[in-house]
């Protein structure tokens, strides 16, 4: 058969990902903190799109402010507040609301001159009188920039109400006059009055930086002796001073270094206490007995020891500035409605609210002649129009999703996370009709806010456990909760092992092996039963 070039028509059907697609897909498992920057930079990329807050109903947009609008059929909008109620019988209402937004008046205020000016002559003759001094040396005409010793009464970032006497609301007092210390700071001004050799210095200040959040150094000294072109003993004899500093313990290298240098200061450091420092994993594990024959002291000094290391800071630069913890910020809310069902709310405060300003495209468009400035401006409405309606289907999937979650999982939020079911993202996805994959991306980096908590949407979806005598399943979360309030509840004197756990359990119905038991109390940081009972027994012995 010989082989010979030729061209033949097929028809076939493919699904191409295209940018627009790929942005959809991107801005449905994308986080609220990401969404916000994601649309803030294509504001800032993108003429035609305009940030806009509140009621889209009431409050006018920037191009109606300007005239150039008539009414909201000119501009798209998205952000509106969306509700959907799930009732018991099953049923689910969507409703749209919006939230009025704070209005300010242009009204102008007369400065400070204007109502001299005004005054009558015998107002400014008492105001000369109390001043002991004349009008015109207290109030010079001389606004130039070398007489300014502050901000004035007229400049352009002071509020009306400021100008007229009042507080300007926007002006934080208590950020300017202090700031909160932080650690390399506090050690920054100790190195200045302990160290003044330059070389010194350098090499203190190198380490301040290094230093974590807890005042430790985790960095290798012959790294930094090799990086800065010093001896590796010049460094170690920095650190030796640097290790003076307070708060007492920082630049330590581990944890029992940070224990030992605080002891040093107080004068309380010896062999014995050095025994047991060099053996903190047996102290967190309260092998005493073990613990005396290595320090070689007798019950009652090793008790005194272990209260001494109680009483140091572990972590000695935490009382110091440190970064904020960023508070989760839920996407959805659920309340219980007045007929027994679960009403679901959107939040609006992580629901960007752009739009897009078709009557400045129409004038550009007007005006504009050459072909690449038509593409461009088609290329940028092409993209606004999309981001539009990707936010708005992004915030209809949560919705979506999100009820059929509170749906499927009406007993937990009911009776609590005994009675949480087993669920899977096929469940999901077959309800509502969307594919596996989509409804995982949507409980990505999404949270509930519901009257048991805040819990992250892939909370929901556990695995199950066989139960007994072929009764319902059980979800991991509901066996966790089972296995921790029996480790609550126990004695110290009838500590529960694994496999008096897995009888427990058996007796309420929950078909689980041993070593099940084991990954759980394990995942949960639960101990096991041997270290347990020396913890409950040095905590009833107190």
């Amino acid at each position: 058969m010989a082989l010979t070039p030729r061209l033949d028509i097929r028809q076939s059907q493919s699904l191409v990902m295209t940018p627009q697609l790929m942005q959809a897909i991107q801005l449905l498992q994308m986080s609220n903190l990401d969404l916000v920057a994601y649309v803030q930079k294509e504001l800032e990329s993108n003429p035609l799109l305009e940030a806009t807050s509140g009621d889209y109903a009431n409050e006018p947009t920037p191009a109606e402010e300007r005239g150039e609008v008539g009414g909201s059929e000119t501009n798209q909008a998205v952000g509106v507040n969306v509700e959907a109620v799930s009732n018991p019988d099953g049923m689910t209402r969507t409703d749209t609301s919006g939230r009025s937004g704070d209005s300010n008046d242009g009204s102008a205020t007369p400065d400070l001159s204007d109502q001299l000016g005004e005054s009558r002559p015998e107002q400014i003759e008492a105001i000369s009188n109390d001043l002991d001094a004349r009008l015109d040396n207290v109030f010079p005409d001389d606004h130039g920039p070398a007489e300014q010793a502050g901000p004035q009464l007229n400049d352009p970032w002071m509020s009306a109400p400021m100008r007229n006497g009042g507080v300007n609301p926007d002006y934080d007092l208590e950020a300017v006059l202090a700031g909160e210390l932080s650690l390399a700071n506090h050690l920054e001004q100790q190195l200045t009055t302990a160290i003044f050799e330059p070389t010194r210095r350098i090499i203190g200040q190198f380490l301040i930086n290094e230093l974590d959040d807890f005042g430790y150094l985790q960095t290798d000294l012959a790294l930094v002796a090799n990086r800065l072109g010093v001896e590796t003993n010049e460094v170690e004899a920095t650190l030796e001073i640097l290790q003076t500093f307070e708060p007492s313990g920082v630049f330590a290298r581990s944890l029992s270094e940070c224990l030992a240098i605080q002891l040093k200061e107080l004068n309380r450091y010896d062999p014995a206490i050095a025994c047991l420092l060099d053996n903190l994993e047996l102290l967190a594990k309260r092998d005493y007995a073990t613990l005396r024959k290595l320090c070689a002291v007798d019950e009652d000094d090793l008790t005194e020891m272990v209260a001494e290391i109680r009483a140091l800071n572990p972590r000695p630069g935490s009382a110091f500035g440190h970064l904020t913890v960023q508070p989760v910020i839920p996407d959805v809310f659920v309340k219980q409605a007045s007929d027994g069902g679960w009403r679901l709310e959107l939040n609006s405060e992580t629901l960007p609210r752009v739009l897009v300003n078709r009557t400045y495209y129409a004038e550009i468009n007007q005006t504009t002649s050459g072909k690449k400035e038509k593409e461009f401006l088609v290329d940028c409405l092409q993209s606004a129009n999309w981001l539009v309606r990707s936010l708005d289907q992004r915030a209809q999937t949560i919705l979506k999703v999100a009820t059929e979650i509170v749906k499927q999982q009406d007993a937990f939020f009911a009776y609590g996370v005994t009675h949480l079911k087993p669920l899977n993202l096929r469940t999901i996805a077959d309800a509502i009709e969307m594919h596996e994959s989509t409804v995982s991306r949507v409980t990505s980096n999404k949270y509930i806010a519901t009257n048991r908590g805040t819990f992250e949407m892939k909370y929901f979806f556990t695995s199950a456990i066989s139960a007994t005598q072929g009764g319902d399943s059980h979800s991991a979360e509901s066996v966790k909760h089972h296995i921790r309030q029996a480790i609550d509840a126990e004695l110290p004197a009838k500590v529960l092992s694994d496999d008096a756990l897995v009888t427990l359990l058996r007796e309420s119905g929950i078909d689980i092996a041993r070593r099940t038991v084991a990954k759980y109390r394990e995942a949960m940081h639960i101990p096991s039963s041997v270290q347990r009972r020396r913890e409950k027994k040095a905590a009833f012995a107190k």
